[in-house]
């Protein structure tokens, strides 16, 4: 059963990920059969798309690493008089 859901989960991805044909016409050769919609308007849009995406890929980045090693050892940080707490 995993092993269906699992398959079908590819297959519904795969297909979500390209664009119907009336989409792919709007589309600059770059970004034809990838996206849905009109496309960009000017080039003012890749960099705002690239700029934003700097910031996600930044702040998934930092995320991951202070979810791994936060680095708080002082021992009078605030996780310790609550954890400390009974």
């Amino acid at each position: 059963m995993k092993k269906v859901t699992s398959f079908l989960l590819i297959i519904f991805i795969s297909l979500a990920t390209y664009a119907c044909p009336a989409c792919e016409k709007q589309q600059p050769k770059l970004l034809r059969g990838i996206t849905h919609g009109a496309g960009p308007d000017s080039n003012w849009d890749y960099l705002i798309i690239g700029s934003i995406s700097l910031v996600v890929i930044f702040t998934l980045f930092f995320s991951i690493k202070w979810l791994i090693r936060p680095g708080e050892k002082n021992d009078n940080h605030i996780k310790y008089f609550i954890l400390n707490q009974q």
